[in-house]
């Protein structure tokens, strides 16, 4: 195109703040719009609404005309709860009501000129308010929603039948449907909200959108990370002269993760079984029971290791001998000096047979100062009802010890860690050990690929993976886990696994143990 020639568009879109100077085409809109409940503002509304909160009320104009607009104010919601009208919230048109320490967006109008709502405006609308929204960092956004189609159907339906039929996608409404396609959900219905909407016969839905990254207010020191750094121990088995000599290797790789800053690392499952040469125990169910007797030194010494580090430990799993029962446990050791257990609830049948091992009872998730985490021992990850559980108490990062001694064992680990991250919507990271035993029966020999798996979405890894070890090499990863992009996925997933389950045909429960 040469530089004399001229150039014109059919539009040019913008979006942008309202101004005092705009009102004339914003009540030119409104009156067309809604014709049938009021109209327009009057000039002293809109300006007291660009007073009172002008980063709200945004707007969209082409060619320099305004062809579609929307205005919010922030309130405290308490102050109102979920039995309140319209105009109670724009309080007679002065909004007083706004309260720039509430913690809500109040959508109080959203409106596009006729002719333009084949550009779909109200959705590019929406997604500014959603900005605003988090920007604020707000719990989320409440609007009043009209529901016009019900005009035809109200001799007939009740208004929750109307709106589960728009919401099942059997009947469309011109308010609602876009609403819902929006990510609003219906929080209630209102009577009287607008008393004369005359369309909606007065009835309108009380939406909401949550804002999936709102933060209390933050901490200035110790607040919780959205970005997380966790480390993994590919560990090699080798012969140890004794319990220092062990725990000195142990060190070693602590203080390598935590160099690198790292808030949690995680150690294999029986990754302390070197020691089980020491006990000079023939039989292997006498071997293991030796063994446990180092287990509480070593848990000890752990959450030292954690508190003068300053990173949480995942150590691994160890065997557990008490009431002539033995089991396989893992100990989670924070860096606040405090621990906790998960105990393997499904031992193999190689466990069973050479060791007498039994199943632990509980499902635990835990608490740490990066969020809430899961713990399952090997083998346990092949049980996708445990992932399952952990998900809906809200579980961020699920990490797996593992030992395996064939190829064919790790992938049955492998590939469940890389479902359960798929269906829970969370990362899942795994490690075993490498190396072999000679002098210890049922574990002379190991196979690892330690790895960090991701849900499969365009936020993550093309293959779902974030990081994996060489097989068979003693080494470590790092890793740096996005917590918010999980949020983005709960809510605006290609697929939602977790918000889509069928909750009406089918759940999970825990059978409690008298034990328990």
């Amino acid at each position: 195109m040469s530089e004399r020639e001229e150039t014109s568009f059919e539009h040019r879109l913008l979006l942008r703040q309202l101004e005092l100077k705009d009102y004339k085409e914003v009540k030119e809109i409104m009156e067309i719009v809604y014709s049938s409940i009021d109209g327009a503002w009057t000039r002293k509304e809109f300006s007291n609404l660009l007073k009172k909160f002008p980063e709200g009320q945004i707007c969209i104009e082409d060619n320099g005309k305004v062809v579609a607009a929307a205005l919010s104010l922030v309130i405290d919601y308490d102050e109102y709860g979920d039995k309140h009208t319209y105009d109670q919230i724009i309080d007679k048109g002065s909004f007083k009501t706004h309260d720039p320490e509430g913690d809500t967006l109040y959508g109080i109008d959203v409106f596009v000129h006729p002719e333009y709502r084949n550009l779909r405006l109200g959705r590019r609308l929406y997604d500014a308010r959603k900005e605003i929204c988090e920007k604020l960092n707000l719990r989320g956004i409440i609007a009043g929603g009209r529901i016009p189609g019900y005009k035809d159907y109200s001799n007939k339906l009740t208004p929750a039948k109307y709106i589960e039929m728009v919401r099942n996608k059997e009947l469309s409404d011109p308010v609602l449907s876009f609403q819902l396609s929006n990510g609003f959900h219906v929080r209630r219905i209102l009577k009287g909200y607008l008393p004369d909407d005359t369309d909606s016969k007065a009835y309108a839905t009380l939406l909401e959108w949550i804002n999936v990254y709102f933060e209390e207010k933050e901490k200035l020191i110790g607040g919780r990370k959205t970005v997380v750094r966790i480390g993994i121990v590919q560990w090699q088995m080798r012969a140890v002269k004794d319990l220092d000599d062990f725990m000195q290797q142990v060190e070693f790789f602590v203080d390598t993760v935590s160099s690198y800053k790292s808030d949690i690392v995680m150690f294999p499952e029986f990754f302390n079984a070197p020691l089980m040469a020491l006990t000079n125990e023939e039989s292997p169910s006498e071997a293991i029971r030796s063994m446990a007797e180092y287990t509480e030194e070593i848990r000890e010494r752990m959450v030292q290791l954690a508190l003068s580090y300053n990173i949480n430990i995942i150590a691994g799993s160890m065997p557990e001998y008490y009431d002539n029962k033995l089991y396989n446990v893992s100990y989670l050791c924070r860096r606040d000096g405090t621990y906790d257990a998960q105990y393997k609830l499904h031992v193999t049948p190689d466990e069973s047979h050479y060791w007498g091992m039994r199943g632990g009872h509980k499902l635990k998730i835990f608490d740490t100062d990066i969020g809430k985490i899961g713990i399952l021992i090997c083998y346990d990850v092949e049980f996708p009802e445990l992932a399952r559980m952990l998900s809906d108490m809200d579980m961020k990062i699920l990490f797996v010890p593992f030992w395996t001694d064939t190829k064919n064992a790790y992938l049955r680990v492998r590939l469940c860690s890389q479902a359960r991250a798929i269906e829970n919507e969370c990362y899942v990271a795994i490690t075993g050990s490498v190396g072999n035993l000679p002098r210890v029966e049922n574990m002379d020999i190991q196979y690892s690929q330690s790895a960090v798996f991701s849900p499969s979405d365009f936020a993550f890894p093309h293959d779902a993976v974030i990081a994996e070890a060489t097989p068979n090499t003693e080494m470590t990863l790092i890793a740096d886990l996005d917590l918010d992009l999980l949020k983005d996925l709960n809510t605006a997933g290609s697929v939602r696994n977790l918000k889509d389950r069928r909750r009406d045909l089918y759940n999970l429960s825990w059978v409690t143990r008298k034990e328990d």
